[in-house]
């Protein structure tokens, strides 16, 4: 192994342009949640030409790579999965790159387009490299990141941990927090759980000048934006971090005219998954308690989403003293909670996973804004940094498992 780590790197160096200009075609062609079509095409069509083994069509568009090692006790040496998610977000990009999404209203805006060309060019590392793999390598292209129920609870439910069974995960993604060639890791408890809420509160609409003759959801839907504020303020513990928030209200009325009903959508975050149920039944209790208290009624729907992202201690442990390895201990940070969700943590629920982070950034050249907005991007120099180093942690692990 004392030579690998200096392979890696060359390998890594010799897929850096390929990494960059599939990442870029990607971007070029974002596709929503559960509807990767093209995005799987380039994938399965970059593993037929590399002679790795795949499967299509899982949790819809998801495509599953497997490397046979070839290393002495590999036929009967364990699996370890490697994880990309493929989907993006329905945003209208206004960089102006000749890069830019073709697609009105659809934007890598969250990275996957590097996370998927990363994990190409890490397979294509890992495939020359059989000879050093004691076991089995999974390639999880992973659908639907984005959206509820998440395309890793699909993919859990259609046996992608299992024929063979893998025995633990590792994923990656970017940060445009942190400097290009910066790696971030936590231990433990990472991101939290998310749950949206979806809520009509239905009373009786009328003219704006005669409001004794409604009952004005409007109003009461004020007062209950106000109330949820208790669920955090007043009923949870507050050493322990959580967020509600409401994002949208709608309320289809005029200068001059209360409407029927009030429509609103929000967000639950939580690190903590009794706290989380806890939460579910104060959030029910007062929004029909206050409802009903002021005439109207509630329809309130709590859409269970991602669990709490816990990496695990001695995987994670035994990972950062790799990647200090690889890229040197003063470009490994320690990252802090981050009240983002990831459907990555549904892995986690079921075997030993690793989620770290790629810094992106480069403020020199403009590249600082962040995830989920019009103008992200990255300095695709991370690309020299991501493709490398999973290679190295995958083979690092998998003969640790194997010995």
């Amino acid at each position: 192994m004392s030579e690998l780590p200096a392979t890696v790197r060359q390998l890594a160096e010799r897929e850096y342009a390929r990494a960059v200009a599939t990442r870029r075609d990607l971007h070029r062609h974002p596709e929503l949640a559960f509807d990767e079509h093209r995005t799987a095409g380039v994938v399965a069509q970059r593993l037929s030409e590399l002679g790795i083994a795949h499967q299509t069509g899982v949790a819809q568009t998801g495509v599953v790579g497997l490397i046979q090692g070839t290393a002495p006790g590999a036929a009967d040496g364990p699996t370890l999965a490697l994880r990309a998610d493929m989907d993006a977000l329905p945003i209208l990009e206004t960089n102006t790159h000749d890069y830019t999404s073709t697609i009105p209203g659809r934007m890598h805006a969250c990275g996957h387009d590097a996370h998927t060309s990363s994990l190409l060019a890490t397979a294509a590392i890992l495939n020359e490299l059989k000879h050093e793999i004691r076991g089995r390598i999974k390639l999880v292209f992973q659908p639907s990141e984005e959206k509820i129920p998440g395309g890793a609870s699909v993919m859990i439910r259609e046996g992608v941990l299992e024929h063979p069974l893998v025995s633990s995960i590792i994923g990656q993604h970017v940060m445009p927090q942190l400097p290009v060639g910066m790696v971030g890791i936590r231990p433990g408890l990472y991101m939290a759980s998310t749950d949206e809420l979806y809520l009509t509160i239905t009373g009786r609409g009328g003219h704006g000048a005669q409001p004794h003759t409604t009952l004005d959801p409007v109003l009461v839907s004020a007062h209950v934006i106000m109330a949820l504020q208790q669920v955090i303020s007043r009923r949870n513990d507050p050493r322990r971090p959580s967020v509600l928030s409401v994002g949208r209200v709608i309320a289809e009325g005029a200068t001059n005219i209360i409407p029927d009903s009030v429509y609103l959508e929000g967000t639950f975050r939580a690190f903590d998954e009794d706290w989380r149920t806890e939460a579910h039944g104060h959030i029910r209790q007062i929004v029909e308690g206050v409802t009903s208290a002021m005439g109207c009624t509630a329809d309130l729907e709590i859409r269970r989403g991602y669990p709490v992202l816990r990496n695990d201690e001695a995987l994670t442990a035994r990972l950062k003293a790799d990647i200090t390895a690889y890229v040197g201990a003063e470009r490994v940070v320690d990252l802090e909670l981050w009240p983002a969700a990831e459907d990555f943590a549904f892995y986690t629920e079921q075997i030993p996973g690793c989620f770290y982070r790629i810094g992106t950034r480069n403020e020199a050249r403009g590249i600082v804004h962040g995830l989920h907005t019009p103008r992200f991007d990255i300095d695709e120099e991370a690309l020299r940094t991501s493709t490398g180093l999973m290679a190295w942690l995958a083979l690092s692990e998998l003969n640790r498992l194997a010995a």
